[in-house]
């Protein structure tokens, strides 16, 4: 049986667990859709933010009291993702988000949403960045 060379698993158990996933996906893709319900959620539910992008990205300015984990790190920093809170994930236009939200709920984390305004969006509404 063909071997995925990112994976041990055999290639027709890897595209079925992906299809599982991607058929089990809610419509709103767990999306959060503006500033208002993003501040809403961080201060009701205490969520962590995490910024995927690169850190020099990051430090021109983020989000308040978010932390930088790149998304290309982010398997490698799964125990810097709290598992006992919300967690809401953002990048500069909401592409590498999608792909990090679909990577921990790939790995089991359910507390994981997307804030696809991003950091542009953010901005776009006004709101203060961090530096």
């Amino acid at each position: 049986m063909p071997v995925n060379a990112a994976s041990s698993m055999p290639q027709p158990q890897l595209s079925e667990a992906i299809d599982d996933f991607l058929t089990s996906l809610p419509s709103d893709y767990y999306a959060i859709a503006n500033t208002d319900a993003l501040k809403s959620i961080v201060k009701r539910d205490n969520a962590a933010l995490i910024d995927v992008r690169q850190p020099f990205e990051y430090r021109s300015g983020h989000i308040p009291n978010a932390i930088n984990i790149p998304l290309q790190t982010l398997v490698a920093n799964l125990d810097k993702v709290p598992s006992d809170r919300p967690v809401i994930l953002y990048c500069a236009t909401g592409y590498r988000t999608a792909m990090g939200v679909m990577t921990l709920q790939m790995l089991g984390h359910t507390n994981v949403r997307a804030f696809p305004p991003s950091i542009q969006g953010w901005k776009a509404a006004g709101e203060p960045l961090e530096k």
